[in-house]
């Protein structure tokens, strides 16, 4: 009795193990190639699957590792795994030289950011992924730099990056990847190129300082000159139209004063014989006046009378007529 429960128990132990053995647990975002007999057999879906022991086999895959050593310097390991991830990997390729378009040797590091799609070709059509999409990266990245200069690759990032996820997804879609993008992080030229590239740079800064000082002192002296233009018109204007305002008031007041003398002369006459002529009298007061401004003056000395001072005197005669009886 002993040595059947022995066996029994043997039995049982092995019927566990060999049901642990085909029970495949998947996780999501997971998948397992499964060989029976050495041949492609299935693709395991996630969640719980059974599959022959012995018979059956997950296929490994070669993946790739980045650790960092108690120094902080990078390591990258590679080892074999039975699942395959079928989320978004990132690969940060470690920098490599590269030749311009005018022969300078620039630093760059890529990041590369890829999908599998099919795990049966990501498998069965390359030995080894990891190392063929680096490879692969470097080679093209070599490629679509030195069609440039480096001038173009340090302002160009946009354009590099489109042109490597193209060639990539092309030559990578028979592995069943996707790439989905690809970024370069540095770009890092030898040190006398920088030091030149500074230098031109200042200078470019400095001559677009002078021409916007140049210009903002163009544009102030056009400013001014139009502002002493505008105040030369308007100064004219004002000038013209003073001008124009006074003669119109002179006019204005030698005509009040023309209408105020006929109207005097008139009244003049009425108050006057009509045998008398008013002339004389008008003459009169006239030369009266004259003589007025002649003596006015506290310098004057000697004071001429005009050749036609009888005539003054006759105009007093008159003056004496007309008034003569009143």
């Amino acid at each position: 009795m002993n040595i059947i429960t022995f066996i029994l128990v043997l039995v049982a132990v092995f019927v566990i193990a060999l049901g642990l053995m085909g029970l495949k647990i998947v996780q999501q975002s997971e998948t397992m190639v499964v060989e029976r007999l050495g041949k492609y057999n299935r693709t395991l879906s996630s969640g719980i699957n059974i599959i022959w022991p012995f018979i059956d086999k997950p296929r490994q895959i070669m993946w790739r590792y980045v650790k960092e050593d108690l120094n902080g310097k990078s390591i990258i390991e590679r080892r074999g795994r039975n699942r395959i991830d079928l989320r978004e990997t990132v690969y940060d390729f470690p920098r490599q030289s590269v030749i311009t378009k005018d022969n300078v040797i620039t630093e760059i590091n890529a990041i590369l950011y890829f999908q599998i799609i099919d795990p049966v070709k990501s498998i069965y059509e390359i030995e080894n992924l990891p190392d063929a999409i680096e490879k692969l990266t470097q080679t093209t990245l070599r490629n679509v730099v030195g069609e440039m200069d480096l001038d173009e690759t340090l302002s160009s990032r946009d354009t590099i990056n489109t042109k490597l996820r193209s060639v990539l997804d092309d030559a990578t879609g028979k592995w069943g990847v996707k790439v989905n993008r690809v970024e370069l992080q540095d770009i890092n030229p030898p040190e006398n190129i920088r030091d030149a590239m500074e230098k031109q740079m200042r200078a470019e800064r400095d001559k677009r300082a002078n021409i916007l000082t140049a210009e903002g002192r163009k544009a102030q002296l056009l400013l001014e000159s139009e502002g002493e233009k505008d105040a030369e018109i308007n100064r004219a204007i004002s000038e013209k139209q003073a001008q124009i305002l006074r003669a119109e008031g002179e006019a204005q007041a030698r005509l009040k004063i023309a209408e105020a003398e006929a109207e005097a002369i008139a009244k003049i006459t009425q108050a006057i014989s009509t045998k008398t002529n008013p002339e004389n009298y008008l003459i009169a007061v006239r030369y009266i006046e004259t003589l007025k401004e002649m003596v006015s003056g506290k310098d004057n000395k000697v004071v001429y009378l005009p050749y036609e001072a009888t005539g003054i005197l006759s105009s007093i005669g008159g003056i004496k007529d007309m008034l003569g009886g009143k």
